[in-house]
């Protein structure tokens, strides 16, 4: 118990990802470490480094970037944080979106470019190989076959230990499959809003259960939102005050019991703000009160 108390991510449980890398269920995504718009640096370098061991302290074994976030700027302040990285931790990273300016992601899925963006996260990250690398989204542009492909070369050369695709479809997941084996899928995914550009809600909930069937993890980006559902008077505020709990703690707790290989990796910029998330790990919600939420996001 005392463990728990120090590290409380560790209370979210864990899972096995390809079979070798075992994380807690609770991660953190270092996308708000950079600057406004995730461009450049952080007002505060400091802070960003002391957050990022914080994240350790706490238990967080599951570190979440990616090369366009600053952009490089999230890995660099990652290596210079915690490398020589502990035992256990895994970093995860992204490739195929390029950056020409705050707020912008222009998409770049060509197999050159996928090759060099790997190679300057293996530089910035300091390491020899990437724990996951991940296909950051599909580019229209380029056969997916194609960007993926070349993913699955660069895991054959020992530069990627294991493959994760963001922002896919279904039927992209399946197609992917037929080229490599996938570990994680990182789409948008929280309380009050299911669906995305690309996805319905039906269809964001058939991913899931997909992954939970697989052993696959599902990373739901922007896991926080709990938009209208945290109003005064609602279902949401009511489980929340039952525990002694923000909305947000609760969000984080409902996404955890959704399924087994969910893994939410909340993110900040504040240390006080990653505690809070943190603590999120250890509210073990009923059944009844995770259908009361989620029947009371219908109403």
């Amino acid at each position: 118990m005392q463990n728990i108390q120090q590290k409380p991510a560790q209370a979210s449980g864990t899972l096995t990802l390809g079979g070798d890398l075992k994380v807690y269920r609770l991660g953190f995504g270092a996308m708000r470490i950079t600057g406004e718009g995730i461009w450049g640096p952080p007002a505060n370098k400091q802070e960003a480094i002391a957050l990022l061991r914080r994240t350790l302290e706490l238990g967080i074994n599951l570190i979440d970037t990616a090369d366009s976030y600053g952009p490089n700027v999230s890995e660099e302040l990652i290596a210079e944080a915690l490398h020589p990285y502990p035992e256990g931790l895994v970093i995860a990273t992204k490739g195929g979106l390029l950056r020409t300016g705050p707020g912008q992601w222009p998409l770049d899925g060509r197999p050159e470019h996928l090759r060099e963006a790997l190679e300057g996260s293996l530089r910035r990250l300091r390491v020899d190989h990437i724990d996951i690398y991940q296909f950051h989204r599909p580019d229209p542009k380029v056969p997916f076959e194609d960007s993926v492909g070349e993913i699955a070369k660069l895991q054959k050369e020992g530069k990627i230990r294991h493959v994760g695709l963001s922002n896919v479809t279904i039927d992209e997941l399946a197609r992917a499959q037929k080229i490599v084996p996938i570990v994680t899928v990182q789409n948008h995914y929280n309380l009050s809003k299911r669906e995305s550009e690309r996805m319905t809600a039906q269809q964001s909930e058939e991913m899931i259960d997909i992954c939970a069937r697989q052993g696959i993890g599902f990373i739901p980006w922007n896991p926080l939102s709990t938009g209208a559902l945290a109003r005064p008077g609602s279902t949401l505020e009511q489980v929340a005050k039952k525990h002694n709990a923000q909305p947000s703690q609760i969000a984080l707790a409902w996404l955890l019991h959704r399924s087994p290989t969910l893994l939410p990796i909340p993110g900040t910029s504040s240390i006080k703000h990653l505690e809070e998330n943190v603590l999120g790990a250890t509210i073990k919600l009923t059944q009844e009160e995770f259908d009361a939420i989620n029947q009371g996001r219908q109403q």
